[in-house]
Order: C-alpha cells, then structure tokens, then sequence
C-alpha cells in the first residue's frame, strides 16, 4: 500500500498543529516520526488513520483521494501510548477480536502464534486488567498485527513503560518490524528508538516537518541545526565559532581549529559534537578540551559527564564505568572529521566524515 501525505495542514480554532507538510513513507517499512512533545507526531498519525480529517491538502492511498473516509473505512491498526484494550474480554479474545471479524478459519492457531511472538501465550486466560503493563501494551501490539492491515500506525507505544521493559519491547518490534509486513509508521521522542528501528525517518518540530530520508543519512547529514537538535541524545554540544584569520574557525576560549569550509560560505558558525564524540583518550590528530567534571552519571554501560570548559558547558558520553570526583580537573579531545559545522542561520555546512559501517 502507498499512502501519500500531499500538503497536509491541521489548524484547530486559532492553533496550528500542522504546517503545511507532503510525506510518503516507504511501503513495506518503517517510518518513524521522530520529534519532541508536541511536535505534531500525533496529530499527523491521526490524519493518516482517519481519525481526523485535514484542514487542507489531500490524503492518498494508492492513488485514491481518502482526504474526508472516516476510520471505519479505511484498513489501519493503531496502537497507542495507553494500554487500549476490551477489560471484559480475556488475552486471547482480545487477539481473535479482528480475525472473527473477518471471519477467518483457525483463529485459535493464529492466536497462540501471535501470542507465542510478543511472549504472551501464558496469559490468554486471562483479563488485561490481571497483567501488567508490558504484558498489556503486548496484547494491544498483538491484536494490531491480527488485524493484518496494510498500514500500521504506532503513537509512543512503550513511553509509558519502564526502561527494562521500553529495552525489551524495543528489540522485539525491531525484529517484527523487520518481517515487512505492511507498511509501519511509528512515533518516539527518543532518537536511540528511530535508530534501532532502522527505515525511514521524518524529523519533525512545532509542526513543521523538518527532514525525512533514510535513518542513517539523517542522523549522519542533518540538514539543520533543527534536525541535529531533534536527533541527539544527550543533546548536541554547540559552540558559536568564527572563521579564523589563517583559515580554520575560531572558537571562543580556544585556540582556532581546523576545518577545510567551503569558500561559499559566510563568516559566522556553529559547531556541533555529538556527545559520543568527546573521549578521554587522546589519538593522533585531536584537539584537546580542559574543564572540570559538573556532574558523571553512569546510565548502563556508558558514562556521562557533564563538564565545565572554556569553550562552554559540555556532555560526554564515555564508553565503560568512570568514577570521576565532582570538580576534577578533566581533558576531553574530539577528532575535527567528527564537527559539525552549521551556518549561524542554521542549515549544514560541513557533516562529519562517516566511518564505513558506522550507523
């Protein structure tokens, strides 16, 4: 199925949720709508399902103009933050609830193997309000992937879940994901999601979509310092730089650094480093950072260190378990291949040399 979205607005009353937007994800994959609260992520989800209507523009699907077709009428599965699912009915009715009503043969097949999927099949006995979060969100996932339909559209499904759980689920739907059943448009705030689910991704802010490509090409080449902002997690380090006497750029409270910019571009910068891109370790070609250590937070297997410096308050995320004392003295070095560098005005100017294989 393709769906296209053709300059999709949404307004309500004075409010605009929607600028005026045209996507068209990839049939047979996965798209994820990647953006902070209040993006527009549900309100454009909602638009797709039919469960609002456009304020203007048009909704496609394989070329049929289904703008003003309610939900009822359209074949879309949706799953949501809350745990939605009939309290009265047990796991497995909930689950056979599509397949009776397409009056499929075998339901209790295709129940315990949907079950057997999302590792719920000890609980078809019983009702949703006997299981626990995870396990619920499971069931709703299962009886969205019963209804088999072309288009399935996923609003933060495991935002209200706890870290072990969101880790758990994450993996799952990767996988499932990865069968390429129907098309798959899915919601998060959080940039390691959109990453591990691989496809397409629409970064979106305030209601405007801002980019939309391969996941890998719009995490590596951000088209804004708008988009790098919205796919970076611990926030990007930026640092306002000018372009130096001898070449190069000059950031305050550093001796200039060098960078090859092109020579169509102005005066005035920002550089960007992921958090990923600060080490400890020096290697050949680095530029070195001083400063003290604000705050280490261990989160997994990585460290992060929140770090005072001359060139500005900085995030590192060091891989391993570093015990750091609040106020040491730290030195931090990046590699120059691993900047940004955006016009003041915001688009890129200059992405950071991608290593082959990295994601």
């Amino acid at each position: 199925m393709q769906l296209s979205l053709d300059q999709i607005t949404k307004t309500v009353g004075p409010s605009v949720h929607l600028y005026p937007l045209s996507l068209a994800p990839v049939p047979g994959a996965v798209t994820v709508l990647l953006g902070a609260t209040q993006a527009g992520k549900t309100s454009l989800m909602r638009v797709m399902a039919g469960l609002d209507t456009a304020s203007s523009g048009r909704v496609l699907v394989d070329g049929e103009d289904v703008t003003r077709r309610p939900v009822r009428e359209r074949n879309v599965a949706m799953v949501y933050q809350q745990f939605v699912n009939y309290p009265s009915m047990t796991v497995a009715q909930n689950i056979a609830s599509p397949l009776r009503l397409r009056g499929e043969r075998d339901v209790e097949a295709r129940v315990r193997a949907l079950a057997a999927r999302l590792h719920i099949e000890p609980f078809l006995d019983r009702l949703p309000a006997e299981l626990s979060g995870g396990q619920q969100q499971r069931v709703a996932l299962a009886r969205a992937l019963a209804k088999r339909a072309p288009l399935m559209l996923l609003d933060e499904p495991l935002v209200n879940l706890d870290y072990k759980l969101r880790e758990e689920l994450r993996e799952e739907l990767s996988a499932l994901f990865a069968a390429g059943e129907g098309t798959v448009v899915y919601a998060t705030t959080e940039p390691g999601e959109a990453l591990l689910l691989g496809g397409h991704t629409a970064v979106m802010d305030a209601g405007e979509l801002l980019q939309y490509g391969p996941t890998a090409e719009v995490f590596h080449r951000p088209k804004s310092l708008r988009v790098a902002r919205a796919f970076s997690d611990p926030p990007m380090n930026l640092l306002p730089a000018r372009r130096g006497a001898q070449g190069g750029l000059r950031v305050a409270g550093a001796a200039d650094w060098p960078l090859d910019l092109p020579l169509s571009a102005g005066d005035d910068f920002v550089l960007g480093v992921r958090a990923g891109g600060l080490r400890e370790r020096a290697q050949p070609g680095d530029l070195a950072i001083e400063g003290r250590v604000e705050l280490a937070e261990i989160a997994g297997s990585d460290t992060f260190v929140h770090v005072h410096s001359a060139v500005g308050e900085l995030v590192a995320q060091l891989v391993g378990v570093h015990k750091l004392d609040l106020g040491a003295p730290i030195r931090l070095h990046l590699h120059p291949d691993q900047l940004f560098v955006f016009d003041a005005s915001g688009p890129l100017v200059r992405a950071p040399l991608v290593r082959q294989g990295a994601r």
